[in-house]
């Protein structure tokens, strides 16, 4: 048992704590507060503290408890509300009022609720870790999968029938090869900072469908995959990875809010309850998860946020789910380490974030990945983090530093939001790393070549910026005619395929093929309008309004389930220009 020594906000120092491990979860004070032992130097320790220390006093004690900081992970967590070291907020709120009092413990699953279970091996069954053994219906949408604990197998001696139980019940005693009996419950503990085991890793090369064109088009992620979301203010990062929570082909999603203002935790809080999934027309908090931690919350516990989300995701990973991680943002979560590092009054390294800031990045996206599980499924964890760059500026560390971990960089630019182009990602100075990577998936979904397709348009769209700046310097009239087309072709390209609107109801998700559709559509009106331009016709007669406000405008007209509207166009754009080059040749 150690003493307090010094107390500087949620880092407080012990004496007499020899007999403490690194990572080792504590109980500081009169009130338990929650903690971390982070460094021991003789017998001081430091000690990252989780909760309010307000009111801490010199010479109370430090209590171990003998484990890391821990989860409790079991059926209970989709649908629910947590704090950043999975601590139930709505529980809080009925129990406690709005403010989270000090030293209530580490409470986290509802041990009242009975489950009702389906056990699915037998006494005398021999059995390993990670195998399932049994099944709980956690929602309609998931079933949660009971599984064995890591480092346990052996012989079971004792089972339960398939019946109603509570977290605490015994389903399961298993006796290892020492002769050792283990009690299996129905949860079972992780430390957050450590990554889950798995089998192997399998290669990436399933696309994560989104429904938004300037992503499954131009920079698909990855199932498994990373993503970066950087952006200043306003420039609609919330936004964005709301879209990806309600539309994604993920079977979970767990939204970790970490040290974001309190009113937009309060939006997503309020909003997400009542989203009904637009794939099977229930509630979407029956496959979200939600972790809340605002600006105003102890900095220890944001740090801690972070691994919290991960942790569950792995856990449901490992069932053989496909799950998303939405960080938002890494950029809180970093100033929470650099305010740490500041108390520790460690060296500060650039901007006076700490120097391990990029192997903690690279540690938290490392945990991303397309697996093989210990139960032999396949399962995912796929993670978009938003950054939020002081000033929208993209050369600070945690940008820079990010952009060295993740394979897709969304570059959100404040320019297209404020002239209210959604989402706002600048296709100039984004990327996706996965496109070679899912060629093979493209072509067995769609049947043709899409990233041929995107290339040229993505060359058009460059040679837009190009010329962007003659037209700045001297006006559009002096440029030849085929660079104006190629203007208002690259204008189509923006408006009618990158920009997306969220609030209507065709637009808001669209399907791989309709999307493919759209783009052919555009390459075609492109080649039409091209060979007239290269017959001499001026650009003046070549450019029809009507025929490009239509392909501009299927977005909203063309149905995602009935794509025969585009052939209508199609033909309306052979028939205009068939007739104006049979005109200019007679």
């Amino acid at each position: 048992m150690g003493n307090i020594i010094m107390i500087n906000g949620p880092v407080i120092k012990g004496e007499n704590m020899t007999g403490f491990k690194i990572m080792e979860m504590v109980l500081v004070g009169e009130k338990k507060l929650l903690g971390e032992v982070i460094s021991i130097e003789g017998d001081i320790g430091t000690i990252q503290v989780y909760e309010e220390t307000e009111g801490l006093k010199k010479g109370e004690k430090i209590v171990s408890t003998g484990r890391p900081l821990s989860l409790k992970l079991g059926p209970g967590m989709i649908g629910n509300i947590f704090d950043g070291i999975e601590r139930p907020l709505k529980q809080i709120n009925d129990n406690f009022g709005s403010f989270i009092p000090e030293g209530i413990g580490l409470i986290n699953l509802d041990e009242n609720k009975i489950w009702d279970v389906e056990i699915l091996v037998n006494a005398g069954d021999e059995i390993e870790e990670g195998q399932i053994f049994g099944t709980v219906e956690e929602t309609s949408l998931i079933v949660n999968k009971l599984m064995i604990p890591v480092g346990i197998k052996g012989k079971i001696v004792e089972a339960k029938n398939s019946g109603k139980y509570k977290l605490e019940d015994v389903l399961l005693k298993v006796e290892d090869k020492n002769g050792r009996v283990h009690e299996i419950k129905m949860y079972q503990e992780w430390p957050v900072r450590i990554p889950r085991p798995i089998k192997e890793r399998i290669p990436i090369n399933k696309l994560l469908v989104t429904g938004q064109r300037v992503l499954d088009v131009f920079f698909p992620i990855a199932k498994g995959g990373t993503a970066a979301l950087p952006g200043g203010f306003g420039t609609g990062k919330t936004m964005t990875q709301h879209q990806l929570a309600k539309w994604s082909d993920a079977d979970i999603i767990v939204y970790v809010g970490c040290g974001e203002r309190g009113n937009e935790m309060t939006e997503v809080l309020e909003d997400f309850p009542k989203l009904i999934d637009p794939k099977t027309e229930k509630p979407i908090m029956m496959r979200t998860i939600l972790i809340a931690n605002t600006s105003n919350m102890p900095v220890a516990a944001r740090e801690a946020s972070i691994y919290t989300g991960i942790t569950i995701a792995e856990y449901y990973r490992d069932m053989g789910y496909h799950v998303a991680v939405m960080a938002d943002s890494t950029s809180r979560w970093a100033e929470a380490l650099r305010e740490i590092s500041g108390r520790l009054e460690e060296m500060p390294a650039e901007e006076g974030f700490p120097a391990y800031l990029p192997s903690r990045l690279a540690q938290f996206y490392e945990r991303a990945g397309y697996v093989n599980t210990l139960n032999d499924k396949e399962g995912s964890v796929t993670i978009i983090g938003a950054v939020s760059p002081a000033g929208g500026d993209f050369s600070e560390p945690v940008t820079e530093n990010t952009k060295r971990f993740v394979n897709v960089f969304l570059a959100l630019d404040k320019e297209l939001a404020y002239s209210r182009h959604y989402p706002a990602i600048n296709w100039l100075t984004s990327y996706s790393g996965y496109l070679d990577m899912l060629r093979d998936y493209y072509e067995e979904n769609l049947g043709e070549d899409l990233l041929a397709l995107r290339a040229k348009m993505m060359k058009i769209l460059f040679e837009e910026n190009k010329l962007q700046e003659i037209v700045l310097l001297v006006g559009e009239d002096v440029l030849p005619d085929d660079q104006r087309l190629l203007l208002e072709i690259a204008k189509v390209i923006r408006i009618g395929f990158l920009q997306q609107n969220a609030f209507h109801k065709e637009d808001t998700f669209v399907p791989l093929k309709k999307q493919l559709e759209m783009l052919k559509t555009i390459d075609y009106l492109y080649e039409k309008s091209f060979k007239a331009v290269k017959m001499g016709i001026p650009i003046s007669q070549v450019k029809n309004d009507e025929i490009f406000e239509d392909v501009i405008k299927m977005k909203y007209t063309i149905p995602n389930n009935d794509l025969s509207g585009i052939e209508d166009i199609k033909k309306k754009i052979d028939n205009y220009y068939l007739k104006l080059c049979n005109k200019y040749t007679e």
